[in-house]
């Protein structure tokens, strides 16, 4: 069982079969029993015998997830910082062009460096998409790019940025929720051609 269970669901004692999602940053019940429980509202979270229990919105909420009960109370107390989902480690080379965050990865350097394991690259709109060849040539073999851009905008979209990564010899990979406002799409050099 990973992050996704069909099981029985009990909310102040009312139960029924349903969907269990774990995602992110929140836990997603679906079928007879419908809700969405983020995890900054989950409260008094523990598995006992198999059965995941939480307080949320003031009820009792309780899921029969058999041995992965534990793993999903853990993943709900102490869920991935935003470094942790984007693959950030200590010693890599990182590289942050545009503006980000003030907060975020405040060690990494504001300049793009050669040889980059990760660049996290602020695209507002389509024209900055331009700038993705020049990232790749001092991206490292594996390393990755992150796009992050403003969610919903019209401006610049998604399919913008896998156009933009294609042509300049790069396949996206993944998509991550960056911040309340906005996303991030990872980009990597597709193996074959990594030298």
């Amino acid at each position: 069982m990973g992050n996704e269970a069909q099981c029985r669901v009990e909310i102040d004692g009312e139960a029924a079969e349903a969907k269990a999602l774990l995602e992110t940053e929140e836990l997603i019940l679906r079928g007879a029993v419908k809700a969405k429980i983020a995890f900054r509202d989950a409260r008094d979270v523990i598995a006992e015998e198999g059965v995941l229990r939480l307080r949320w919105n003031e009820r009792d909420v309780r899921i029969h997830l058999g041995s992965s009960a534990a793993k999903w109370a853990e993943k709900i107390r102490n869920p991935k910082s935003v470094a942790d989902k984007l693959g950030v480690k200590p010693g890599q080379k990182i590289s942050v062009v545009g503006t980000i965050d003030a907060g975020f990865l405040a060690a990494s350097s504001k300049k793009l460096q050669p040889n980059s394991d990760l660049i996290f690259f602020a695209a507002n709109a389509r024209e900055d998409l331009a700038r993705l060849p020049q990232l790749r040539e001092n991206l490292a073999p594996a390393g990755a790019i992150w796009v992050v851009r403003p969610k919903g905008a019209s401006a610049i979209s998604e399919g913008d940025v896998m156009a933009e990564a294609k042509a300049a010899g790069l396949v996206d990979v993944k998509v991550v929720r960056f911040s309340d406002t906005h996303t991030a799409e990872k980009l990597v050099i597709p193996v074959s051609k990594r030298s």
